[in-house]
């Protein structure tokens, strides 16, 4: 049984501000930093591969460097054939209801995870085989080098054949060894999370959390009135920084670009029934051009009030992002000169046509996301001047993907801290799989550069072939080859928080989903009496 709530929290919503208990801030901490999950709280299907799992623990994290650090495992070897990861585990690791965290759980989670077909990729994995109540040993059908990635992110859950163990409903009431447990849960309003006594590590500073899922209006109202101690705010509304609170800012590899579909209109659909092809983006001229239009620069000081940078790939300043694929400057005469030379011919009405096609197609972004439909708006503007209308249209996400996610250039957000997202966004077996490589993208060499990528020796040699797949001198996916997407930005994340928070040094954020600014969440303190 958890203890009962010592407070009634209300949530900001629809201009009804709900107000707590008085509670001591040094004993709880209230955050509206969005990251509700649909799917719940199960690793197993997905939750924490973008940030923090907060209710599990992980076999290893990442430093501020993303340089990885023992957690759950004190050990890690792989084998001279690159297939077999030993294991070792701390012996003091207990879950919230004090039952002891073993190997057992360990493979249990590997194996399961495997067979769930949720975000954590497991597909090189043949097996997870305790070997003793401490050593595990995670076994590969083929090399990976970015199986390690797995170990930083898969949340560890209780085996099923525990009392408690994982099982169907796992995600709506946790069991994990992580710093918290979750005590109550209102979906769609709030989360109520306390200290996990058995928690292994240093106790968090703060004996309760409590989320609040809030729209960016009503978050921003909350921070106003002082009923948030931490908000997430878009860059769009930066300059609306109550006076009260300090903005603090989590640098990020969260991009935003837009993903063009890559073949022409298809007779046949998606696997999810949806629509396949654009005439228009299928030309590579028109790829071009448009990446040669864009003031990136630009759609980070209008956009997003500075907050950022600009964005040439899906990985910028990680090492295994091609370091000099970027357009130095926006060059609209260079990209007026492909377009004539592919027969893109300017006609009365101010567009260019070819074939009797006009230069004109949707940009699709998510409705109610005001960062995404700025960026479409423009960027519409900028390669207007070419003759081609790109056309920003606002659509729900099961619209999207029902409609719309493999025949509009889409505004889409990615961003990792494993080159293993490089792989789903751009290699051919990946077509049409979700949000992945959803504009069908393929290319022979690309796919051999990304295979030699997995199957490296070592992360140098890794990053080598990475690299390669965006630009190898002759082809590539990035702006130099098939200029497959227009990437545009890169976000800072950007909060305001209390004044007397200390978030610590944050690292650099991936894309926005989960809660990646709790990562060091054990270095938070509050400065004030």
């Amino acid at each position: 049984m958890l203890p009962p709530l010592r407070t009634r929290l209300l949530a900001v919503a629809a201009g009804c501000l709900m107000i707590t208990t008085p509670v001591s801030a040094k004993e709880q901490l209230v955050l509206a930093i969005g990251g509700e999950p649909e799917q719940g709280f199960d690793p197993l299907l997905g939750w924490g591969q973008y940030g923090n799992p907060l209710f599990q623990s992980t076999l290893l994290s990442r430093d501020a460097n993303l340089d990885l650090q023992p957690e759950l495992a004190t050990a890690w070897e792989l084998s001279d054939d690159r297939l077999t990861w030993i294991i070792t585990l701390r012996d003091d690791a207990r879950f919230s209801d004090g039952s002891a965290l073993t190997a057992m759980d360990v493979a249990y989670t590997f194996n399961a995870a495997a067979q769930a077909g949720g975000r954590a990729d497991l597909s090189a994995l043949e097996e997870a085989t305790v070997l003793d109540s401490q050593h595990v040993a995670l076994t590969l059908h083929q090399p990976r080098i970015t199986f390690v990635d797995q170990l930083v992110t898969l949340g560890i859950v209780p085996a099923a054949s525990r009392e408690n163990g994982h099982g169907e409903g796992y995600g709506r009431q946790p069991l994990g060894s992580g710093p918290y447990q979750l005590v109550e849960w209102q979906e769609g309003e709030q989360l109520i999370v306390e200290r996990n006594p058995y928690f292994y590590g240093q106790a968090p500073a703060f004996e309760r959390l409590v989320f609040l899922f809030t729209g960016e209006d009503t978050t921003l109202n909350a921070a106003r009135t002082g009923s948030v101690d931490l908000a997430a705010l878009p860059p769009t509304l930066a300059n609306a920084m109550p006076s009260h609170m300090q903005a603090v800012t989590m640098q990020s590899v969260d991009n935003r670009g837009i993903m063009f579909p890559m073949r022409p209109v298809q007779s046949e659909r998606a696997p999810s029934g949806a629509p396949v092809g654009n005439d228009v983006t299928a030309d590579i001229a028109i790829r071009r051009a448009i990446n040669l239009a864009l003031d990136r620069q630009t759609l980070v000081d209008v956009v997003l009030n500075g907050y950022g940078r600009p964005a040439f790939g899906p990985a910028d300043g990680l090492p295994w992002s091609h370091h000099d694929e970027e357009v130095k400057a926006p060059d609209l005469e260079r990209a007026g000169a492909l377009l004539d030379a592919a027969g893109w011919q300017r006609q009365d009405d101010g567009l260019r046509h070819k074939d009797g096609q006009p230069a004109r197609f949707r940009l699709t972004y998510p409705a109610g996301d005001s960062t995404r439909q700025l960026l479409a708006e423009v960027s519409a503007e900028m390669v207007r001047p070419l003759g081609i209308e790109m056309q920003p249209t606002g659509r729900h996400w099961d619209e999207i993907q029902r409609l719309a996610l493999h025949q509009d250039a889409v505004v889409m957000g990615f961003g990792s801290h494993s080159p293993q997202e490089v792989y789903y966004l751009y290699h051919s077996q990946q077509a049409g799989n979700g949000f992945y490589n959803s504009g069908y993208y393929a290319n022979p060499a690309v796919d051999r550069h990304l295979e030699a990528a997995q199957a490296a020796a070592s992360t140098h040699e890794a990053n080598r072939h990475w690299q390669a797949a965006q630009w190898d001198g002759e082809t590539g996916y990035g702006v130099r080859g098939d200029a497959s997407w227009a990437w545009m930005v890169n976000l800072a994340h950007l909060y305001a928080a209390d004044t007397c928070l200390d978030t610590g040094e944050l690292g650099v954020a991936p894309h926005g989903h989960g809660w990646p600014v709790t990562a060091n969440l054990l270095e938070w303190r509050w400065t004030c009496d």
